[in-house]
């Protein structure tokens, strides 16, 4: 495998930003669950952008997909196939990173159980199914984070962004598992950011809304209930994977160094925090 030399090592200061501090270019991302949805547009953007996109998902053959779109638009890009959930096979594909590029610095946990789940009382969901969600959407955040904060801290920078859902505010019934998951990553964020904000490491968090993406749902929305939401907000359109990029580009660079343990709603003021 050959390693393609990088022509800047960012590390965090207290210096005065500046428009270089705004960019992407150049950072080595790692998008997980990145072969559709929002982290296959997660993955083209920072890729168009400049940045080094990790596109790592179980399905390698999406993954493979999504980065032939990459580099047919001039990107930079890897494939990476892991299983967030097993231990093993996130290590290595941290490992097959730094081997490959030399450092890892932004982490996108997106991967996660969604479309596949189907509504369903609290009291009917299979205690399987219970522990599969659970294991992949925050067991598998805490294994990525765990594989490259070590990394990071030789560095002496890093951008971990975890992705909740705002279904955690609104409390969306016959979710459980789903909400539950979800809502343990904003404590997991909290938390984390305590640990490594000593090391030049942020981590915060992104509740985005209702985002219509071409990946199929086990309960796909009516068009009347995307309407409806989308009337609540005080942006009255529907959201799409590209609304997101904006914060999620700012949470990866420099220029956010002095955020951290946060969660900022991207969901067109569906919700608003205090």
């Amino acid at each position: 495998m050959t390693t393609t030399a990088l022509t800047h090592t960012p590390q965090d200061s207290g210096v005065p930003a500046s428009a270089r501090d705004f960019s992407v270019e150049e950072r080595v991302v790692i998008v997980t669950g990145a072969a559709q949805g929002i982290g296959r547009e997660l993955a083209r953007q920072f890729a168009a952008a400049g940045a080094v996109a990790v596109v790592a998902d179980l399905d390698i053959d999406k993954a493979d997909t999504v980065v032939k779109e990459i580099h047919d638009a001039g990107g930079v890009g890897v494939a990476v196939k892991v299983n967030v959930a097993d231990e093993s096979s996130v290590v290595a594909m941290v490992d097959t990173v730094i081997e490959q590029w030399g450092r890892v610095d932004v982490l996108i946990n997106n991967a996660s159980i969604f479309a596949t789940i189907e509504k369903g009382p609290f009291d009917q969901i299979p205690v399987a199914q219970w522990e599969q969600v659970l294991k992949v959407n925050v067991t598998g955040s805490y294994l990525c984070v765990r594989a490259v904060a070590s990394h990071m801290r030789t560095a002496g920078f890093g951008r971990i962004i975890n992705i909740s859902s705002d279904a955690v505010t609104r409390g969306v019934g016959n979710y459980l598992h789903y909400v539950t998951s979800k809502s343990a990553l904003i404590g997991m964020t909290n938390s984390l950011a305590r640990e490594l904000g000593g090391h030049g490491i942020t981590v915060n968090c992104v509740r985005p809304g209702m985002v219509a993406t071409e990946v199929e749902r086990a309960v796909n929305p009516t068009v009347e209930g995307r309407e409806r939401a989308a009337s609540q907000q005080c942006i009255p359109r529907g959201m799409v994977p590209t609304d997101l990029v904006g914060i999620m580009f700012f949470l990866a660079t420099p220029a956010s160094a002095f955020i951290t343990g946060q969660t900022i709603a991207c969901d067109g003021g569906y919700t608003h925090s205090s």
